[in-house]
């Protein structure tokens, strides 16, 4: 775990920045898709997603970010409750994030063909070892995920040129697996009945 700004602050600071920038140029774009950047100082960011696809509008969830020693080591991406910015643990989510595994070279032909054969396999890009802990996104650019003992053979170091670990990369990632295939609510309606009212008066339960 990295505690403490180690790098030239200034330096992450420009970097910092400069995300910033680039995303203040496409804000128009993102806010049609959902996505709102509600607080931006550094070292942190505080993204929220609202689906567009749902009427009413619905928010799904909010991510904040930490570039703190940006960019020799990537963002920390945390889930955290919109209201409150209190970290979520991954019982609290309420949605997931689904990437298929293996098929970023695949041909929609081969696609079509795997769903009539149920032989798609779906990777869950949120993780935790129980619904109580805070799970991380298992995705190289994000801190957490360099940071996992399953991963040190992927050093951040291999990805750090790529654009991954980048504002507008991580964000993409979050809103194309876990808000874009939102389609419907569920609802969970619960009543309670007090009586019926007759002549003014009510009846007793």
């Amino acid at each position: 775990m990295i505690e403490g700004q180690f790098v030239d602050e200034a330096v992450s600071r420009r970097k910092f920045d400069r995300q910033i920038a680039q995303y203040r140029e496409l804000e128009g774009e993102y806010r049609r898709r959902g996505w709102f950047l509600v607080e931006a100082a550094f070292p942190r960011v505080l993204a929220i997603f609202a689906s567009s696809r749902l009427n009413p509008r619905a928010i799904v969830c909010a991510v904040r970010l930490d570039f703190t020693n940006y960019d020799l080591v990537p963002p920390s991406v945390t889930f955290v409750d919109p209201f409150t910015g209190a970290a979520l643990p991954m019982k609290s989510l309420g949605f997931k994030m689904l990437r298929l595994d293996g098929m970023a070279n695949a041909t929609p032909e081969t696609i079509t063909a795997m769903v009539q054969q149920g032989r798609l396999v779906f990777q869950e890009l949120m993780q935790a070892h129980s619904p109580e802990e805070v799970p991380f996104l298992c995705l190289p650019g994000v801190r957490e995920y360099h940071d996992h003992p399953a991963h040190t053979g992927d050093s951040w170091l291999l990805h750090r040129r790529s654009g991954e670990g980048s504002l507008h990369f991580i964000l993409e990632q979050i809103w194309a697996s876990g808000i874009n295939p939102i389609r419907s609510i569920n609802y969970q309606v619960q009543l309670q009945f007090q009586g019926f009212q007759v002549d003014g008066a009510v009846l007793p339960r």
